[in-house]
């Protein structure tokens, strides 16, 4: 079922979420919901917060990624990069800070440029509970530090220049009013 995604405003997008066990009411359909959501909307990734859930859950599908030129090398690699993390905890970032353009299916319409290391190193449960720690790199890190932050409360634009965020503030202010041309479900604050 594809759900609405929370728009910018949203209280639960700025909420850090808690964990949850294997009987969590219903997991296995919201990770579905979850996927079906994010390719829906074109999305690599989606966090339990867009859907409304304040729950350390989210997931990642950089399929997309393997169309593109600058991926090539790694193409077979990203087309099967489909992933669930469950209570998801970084342990460590490595590698240089390396600018990318990030987007978000919350906050529509905004695109900028945002400094993430290139690797990452995590600890998560895989949709059978299954705990599992590793290594990522290239545009899978990048991904995950996204939505790693959505779990912690933090949006891509928290990371970035205070001028930036006030140059930006209009738009989100059109963003959670409602104001946007989505080819997607969305939820805006009332």
């Amino acid at each position: 079922m594809i759900l609405p995604i929370r728009a910018f405003g949203e209280p639960v997008l700025r909420k850090k979420c808690p964990e949850i066990d294997k009987n969590y009411p219903d997991l296995k359909n919201i990770i579905n919901n979850m996927f079906e959501t994010m390719q829906n909307a074109n999305g690599v990734g989606l966090a339990a917060p867009q859907i409304g859930l304040s729950i350390r859950l989210f997931v990642v599908n950089v399929s997309a990624f393997a169309e593109d030129e600058d991926y090539k090398d790694i193409a077979d690699e990203l087309k099967n990069f489909k992933k669930v993390f469950i209570n998801a905890k970084i342990i460590k970032t490595g590698g240089e800070e390396v600018k990318f353009n990030e987007g978000c299916l919350s906050i529509p319409e905004i695109r900028e440029d945002v400094k993430r290391k290139e690797e990452v190193t995590i600890e998560y449960y895989d949709e059978n509970f299954v705990k599992k720690t590793d290594t990522f790199s290239d545009v899978r890190a990048r991904v995950i530090q996204h939505e790693y932050d959505h779990i912690e409360g933090i949006l891509f634009i928290d990371r970035l220049s205070t001028l930036k965020k006030k140059l930006l503030k209009g738009k989100l202010n059109r963003i959670s009013a409602g104001d946007v041309d989505v080819k997607y479900k969305m939820k805006f604050p009332k």
